[in-house]
């Protein structure tokens, strides 16, 4: 399982990212992005803190780990300025949080993050086909969520990605240990989605593609 979508208690989430990582190892994972939920107060503190462990956990466990953020909530207009501003500080893997149902994000969030040419597009709701061809042709990965809630609107994205082939990946978005998944329910989640096994593996693939051209790491 690769997981690029996940959390820790430098934002909402219950584990810091140690314990985080040695929860994932232990049910196979071979590669876990960290993002946590940021916007302009707190992308560089995020990021500090998780440098800080960084180079120990990538040491002395067997999955890659990834510095990242989620973009969260922020004007639509101001995210592809925070998009720079977080890689420049250090961020591998930027995610932008999705236009949702279950949350009140900004009409105007999915395409900004999109223009921004943000690495994931975590949840994106009902995006509209524009959005998902506009995605494509700028490199956007869309993401199919494990997620309780968030996961209401899978098979739309799935579908509406199929008919126009743009790429998927399937990420946890983590927030407590049990939000962490084996590689076969996300299989599962995306059957749900309404994907056939083999786009389940392109998505699986993809995931693979990204951190390889995020990290320069082959994966175990």
């Amino acid at each position: 399982m690769i997981d690029l979508h996940t959390h820790t208690i430098f934002s909402d989430g219950e584990l810091i990212p140690s314990e985080l990582v040695r929860r994932a190892e232990s049910i196979g994972y071979r590669a876990l992005a960290i993002t946590d939920h940021v916007d302009y107060s707190n992308y560089s503190f995020v990021l500090e803190r998780l440098y800080e462990t960084l180079e120990v956990l990538n040491e002395n466990t067997s999955l890659v780990v990834i510095p990242g953020v989620e973009i969260t909530h922020v004007p639509p207009v101001k995210i592809p300025e925070l998009i720079e501003k977080c890689r420049e500080a250090g961020a591998k893997v930027v995610v932008v949080h999705g236009e949702t149902v279950v949350e009140p994000v900004s009409p105007g969030t999915n395409r900004a993050a999109i223009e921004g040419k943000a690495d994931i597009l975590a949840h994106p709701g009902l995006i509209t086909k524009d959005e998902v061809e506009l995605a494509k042709e700028n490199g956007v990965y869309l993401e199919i969520t494990t997620r309780r809630g968030h996961s209401i609107t899978n098979g739309y994205v799935a579908k509406l990605a199929s008919e126009v082939g743009a790429p998927l990946v399937i990420n946890t978005d983590s927030h407590s240990p049990s939000d962490l998944v084996p590689r076969s329910f996300a299989i599962t989640v995306g059957i749900g989605a309404g994907l056939s096994i083999q786009q389940v593996e392109e998505c699986f693939s993809n995931s693979e593609t990204l951190v390889r051209k995020l990290t320069g790491r082959k994966l175990r």
